[in-house]
């Protein structure tokens, strides 16, 4: 989907849509950095300087429960943001905090955890952790 997809979809839902927001989902369709909610208003702030990060979050909370943005919760409490709602894995390095898309053929987890405790499974989140090129690089100097 692209942005203007999303906005038509979002008008049709009765959300209002600023120039602000509209920044920051650009930002996100735009990025594969897996960007934080701070990394999304420094980005933001350039071209809007009185937005606020309550905007910012404010935003990918409504983007995400309307289903157009992935939140990738890490294992230091942080999130991460993805313009990609379509379920995917992901890698992240544990020394730098890299976040990639790991592109496979999803596995039926789905359907074989729905199969195997009676859930009605919507989505499911898998991130490998582990050290990424360039900091294995760093380390062996």
């Amino acid at each position: 989907m692209d942005a203007v997809e999303i906005l038509k979809g979002l008008k049709d839902k009765g959300v209002r849509f600023t120039p602000q927001r509209q920044a920051i989902l650009e930002f996100l369709l735009a990025t594969d950095i897996h960007p934080t909610a701070e990394d999304i208003y420094k980005q933001v702030k350039v071209k809007f300087p009185g937005v606020s990060l309550g905007t910012i979050y404010n935003t990918l909370n409504m983007l995400k429960e309307h289903g157009f943005i992935l939140e990738l919760t890490c294992g230091d409490m942080s999130s991460r943001f993805d313009g990609n709602p379509v379920n995917h894995y992901h890698a992240m390095c544990n020394r730098c905090g890299k976040v990639v898309d790991f592109p496979c053929d999803l596995v039926e987890m789905d359907k074989y955890v729905a199969e195997k405790t009676n859930f009605i499974i919507n989505t499911h989140n898998l991130v490998f952790y582990g050290i990424c090129p360039e900091c294995q690089k760093e380390q062996q100097h």
